[in-house]
């Protein structure tokens, strides 16, 4: 009866470490509500792992989360944007954050994400050389994600794809990957030419250093995932 009772109490604090990154903030002000702007994913604020998501288009938006009635945004080059985390949480696992882009050939509303995807923003380590240390993230106990769209993004309706990938249990192959996908109009003059370009799924292996790292063993050094970052030029 006292294991039961223990773990019904551990239950909630193993859920309440978990988040999702579906609030819209514009230049401090918040948009909307809880997925006014987001595809709503059908697993909640669980995590997904790579035995899932590799090779699948639940890579792209997260789990169910396809075009359909979500609401398009209008904001313009050189805002910055927060996508906060569900009911005031924070990020309370240790791993990089990311935001990647994509230009809908038409309206975003209908778009399934299938085109080419940018790494527009990247948030990792303070100290470089300490990454199995939860407090050397810069996400770390942070509410949301940030991103200033670069002037030079060029205007048009976008898939802008959030992810968290959670590090504590990658030593297992069960790095935790929270991804939302938000759907904005951008207005801008730029001219840039958006890349390195990378396709989802394709855009991970399992086997990168990045997923499948153990930071309980003493790690000096972590590669980040994904292709390189956007130049804004």
């Amino acid at each position: 009866m006292k294991s039961a009772t223990l773990l019904a109490l551990l239950a909630p604090l193993g859920a309440n470490a978990h988040y999702i990154f579906n609030r819209l903030i514009v230049n401090g002000a918040n948009v909307g509500g809880e997925y006014a702007y987001t595809r709503k994913n059908s697993n909640t604020y669980m995590p997904s792992f790579p035995s899932e998501l590799m090779n699948s288009n639940d890579l792209r938006c997260n789990k169910g989360a396809v075009a359909g009635n979500t609401p398009t945004y209008t904001v313009k080059a050189g805002d910055k944007l927060g996508f906060k985390i569900f009911n005031n949480e924070f990020v309370e696992h240790p791993g990089p954050g990311f935001v990647y882009i994509s230009k809908a050939p038409g309206a975003v509303k209908d778009y399934d994400g299938s085109g080419d995807w940018t790494k527009v923003m990247s948030t990792g380590l303070k100290n470089p050389s300490s990454p199995g240390q939860d407090t050397a993230w810069e996400s770390w106990q942070k509410d949301r994600l940030d991103w200033t769209i670069q002037q030079s993004i060029p205007a048009g309706e976008y898939l802008v794809r959030v992810e968290h990938i959670g590090l504590h249990q990658a030593h297992e192959g069960k790095a935790q990957f929270y991804i939302e996908c938000y759907q904005l109009k951008i207005e801008s003059s730029g001219t840039g030419e958006l890349g390195p370009t990378v396709k989802i799924p394709g855009l991970y292996k399992a086997s990168d250093p990045g997923i499948a790292f153990n930071k309980w063993n003493n790690p000096k050094s972590y590669t980040m995932p994904g292709p390189a970052l956007y130049s804004g030029k």
